[in-house]
């Protein structure tokens, strides 16, 4: 895993691997404890490869129980990736209501994360 920070403000991190990051709740959590110490930042950039594919199936529950600990925490987070090979509604309507908040969103590249996060 490798972490650079992003941001005219130098707040936000980026983590990078080339395998899973996120495969449960747990290692969410772990995730962002690492950020906050390794990097002293609450706004993270991960790409969608580093994030078991469960997590985009709304009906395992995965997205919520992370996502609710990241807002308990205060972590704000936008993923990276394509996203128009999901054709559920349900996954859509969470992606389209995530980006109109200011907590999560998922973007397609790292420059839309930088700018997204600069502004919560």
């Amino acid at each position: 895993m490798n972490i650079t920070i992003e941001g005219i403000n130098k707040n936000i991190a980026y983590v990078q691997s080339e395998s899973l990051i996120i495969t449960n709740p747990q290692s969410a959590l772990d995730l962002m404890a690492t950020v906050k110490y390794e990097a002293g930042c609450s706004r993270i950039i991960i790409d969608k490869t580093a994030i078991v594919e469960d997590f985009f199936k709304l009906s395992t529950r995965l997205a919520g129980e992370i996502l609710q600990k990241y807002t308990n925490y205060n972590i704000k987070l936008a993923i990276v990736g394509g996203y128009s090979v999901y054709t559920s509604k349900p996954l859509k309507d969470f992606i389209y209501e995530s980006n109109n908040g200011k907590d999560f969103f998922f973007v397609s590249t790292v420059s839309e994360a930088v700018e997204r996060l600069s502004r919560v």
